[in-house]
């Protein structure tokens, strides 16, 4: 946990020290969400669906350009109860805003399992993901994105390899 702060924190200096703060906000949506199977795949994989919501942040470097760290929680993994995986999920956004209603972005995700630790499932996780955003009125946008796994949803002693596979509908608030 140590780590994840020293990262959060880390990445919150980095972008502050030659950015310019823009907005604040806070987020809530739907996961549709699957596990993408590379082995041999157990019966009751159908797909999830749960909830994300977190908080986020914006930093203008350009007209165009921005980074946007969030936090968020994220209901993810498969309908089996035991395939439910819960996510603390750091997203960081290389931004491009096509105008000031449309913007997409690109980054990568690191999420913190947040149920049991020795469960046979993997602890920490790394993604890419991706967003597209459309501000309909003044400070209320909404969202969709996609993210994929880059590591194996089970420990190493498992006989499964599986990759979350996540799509996200958000609404968010710019708070400031």
């Amino acid at each position: 946990m140590k780590k994840i702060t020293l990262l959060v924190l880390t990445i919150l200096a980095t972008t502050t020290s030659f950015a310019q703060f823009d907005l604040f906000g806070v987020r809530a949506g739907i996961n549709i969400s699957n596990l993408d199977y590379s082995s041999e795949v157990p019966s009751g994989n159908a797909h999830r669906n749960g909830v994300v919501v977190g908080f986020t942040a914006q930093f203008a470097l350009s007209d165009h350009f921005s980074i946007a760290p969030e936090i968020q929680y994220s209901a993810e993994g498969a309908k089996e109860e035991e395939l439910r995986l819960d996510y603390l999920n750091l997203p960081v956004f290389a931004k491009y805003s096509i105008n000031e209603k449309l913007s997409f972005g690109v980054g990568p995700q690191m999420g913190l399992k947040i149920h049991e630790y020795k469960d046979g499932y993997q602890n920490l996780m790394f993604s890419g993901v991706g967003v597209i955003e459309y501000l309909f009125y003044e400070d209320f946008y909404v969202d969709v994105r996609y993210s994929y796994g880059f590591t194996n949803v089970y420990d190493d002693d498992q006989p499964y390899e599986a990759k979350n596979s996540n799509i996200q509908i958000g609404i968010g608030m710019k708070i400031f």
